[in-house]
């Protein structure tokens, strides 16, 4: 499913135009990624959760020429389904 398809969706279900739809899906994803960048934990009861890992540096290969490079220590976006969520994707 598209964002563009995401947003007829929540039209229909809550009787608004679509620009209207697009723009609550726009700042409900903004609002996460903000959390994450301070962050903190976003939780949605139901549907799981976000939060930043945090990966080590380390020393690894270039694949084409097989010598050693520094991978820099990042920060890496996380989610993990729901209870509910993988129920019904499992069932």
């Amino acid at each position: 499913m598209t964002k563009s398809e995401m947003a007829e969706k929540l039209a229909e279900k809550i009787k608004v135009n679509k620009q209207q739809a697009e723009g609550i899906i726009n700042i409900f994803s903004h609002s996460i990624i903000e959390a994450l960048a301070k962050g903190d934990k976003v939780e949605i009861r139901g549907f799981g959760s976000f939060r930043v890992r945090h990966r080590a540096a380390k020393e690894g290969r270039n694949p084409k020429s097989g010598e050693k490079v520094f991978v820099p220590p990042k920060k890496v976006p996380f989610f993990k389904t729901g209870k509910d969520f993988r129920e019904t994707v499992n069932s």
